[in-house]
């Protein structure tokens, strides 16, 4: 039996959706540094968090205040060194499940990858929903500028990882390939039934891949535990066409501080030389870079 192309899938739909990455071994370790990393998260104690109801970056703290105070539905930066479970996490992320996946999604090798983001996507505190949006391009774009956007090559990997069954990523497939119709530009922006959206259905240790200009929203329920490892890996090529997305989350401002010990020497040198690709990246200076979306 041939292996399956997850590229087609992905040019093709704008996703794909592989199976059980996972072990149950797996999914039991990463569930309790996931919870672990959330308590800590809510109690307050962990200032990098994604605070409701604010959809996008960048998740400002008041000096001095809770971050956890008025709710949050996502916990920043698992390979952070002062985070007590970075560790597991930094073995999941430069794991051979995912980074297989990711160089034959971006046609590469190992020395053409660069170390992006690793975040938690969690049960928010209440209902809360992201509106329809192409991750990098604004609704305001005109049909023109959409396409001229959708061009450009990708130059990433982004992936959602569920340690839980997981439905709550809406997306349009196909709308990665072309401007948003008539009906989709003028849809409320978070109308539901949008002509031919569906709910990716994810079982606890399955990963979807998306590209993140595919037509897409989230819908999360305050009752439903939902614990999910949302990553990115990029391509070298890419360059300042990804700054932008990367460094406005802030981490360069630690990432030479991260801990590779914990992975074999081979998968120690491949991470290495991830990250001082990153750092590269670092000359473009992120305070001027802006952010992709705003709300």
């Amino acid at each position: 039996m041939s292996e399956p192309n997850h590229l087609e899938s992905l040019e093709r739909d704008g996703f794909v959706l592989i199976p059980s990455i996972l072990t149950p071994s797996q999914i039991a370790t990463l569930r309790i540094a996931s919870k672990e990393t959330i308590d800590l998260a809510r109690s307050g104690n962990w200032p990098w968090v994604r605070t409701l109801p604010k959809q996008f970056p960048p998740w400002t703290i008041e000096p001095g205040a809770n971050p956890a105070a008025g709710g949050i539905w996502g916990v920043q930066f698992l390979m952070h060194p002062k985070l007590p479970n970075s560790r597991t996490f930094i073995k999941n992320y430069f794991s051979a499940a995912i980074i297989d996946v990711v160089k034959q999604l971006l046609e590469c090798e190992d020395e053409d990858l660069v170390m992006e983001l690793f975040n938690l996507l969690i049960r928010p505190d209440r209902d809360f929903e992201l509106r329809w949006h192409r991750d990098d391009i604004e609704a305001t774009a005109t049909a023109e500028e959409e396409l001229e956007r959708l061009k450009e090559p990708a130059w990433h990997a982004q992936w959602n990882l569920s340690l839980y069954d997981d439905d709550s990523l809406i997306v349009v497939p196909g709308s990665h390939k072309r401007a948003r119709t008539d009906v989709e530009r003028s849809a409320d922006p978070f109308a539901k039934g949008l002509p031919g959206e569906i709910k990716v259905q994810m079982k606890a240790g399955d990963v979807v891949f998306y590209n993140n200009n595919i037509l897409h929203r989230g819908a999360y329920l305050s009752e439903r535990e939902r614990m999910t490892l949302h990553g990115s890996m990029g391509h070298v090529g890419g360059n300042n066409l990804r700054a932008r997305n990367v460094l406005q989350h802030g981490i360069g401002e630690w990432v030479s501080d991260i801990d590779l010990s914990v992975l074999n020497e081979k998968d120690q040198k491949r991470a290495e030389g991830m990250r001082q690709r990153l750092i590269s990246m670092g000359k473009y200076d992120e305070k001027k870079m802006g952010y992709s979306l705003n709300g």
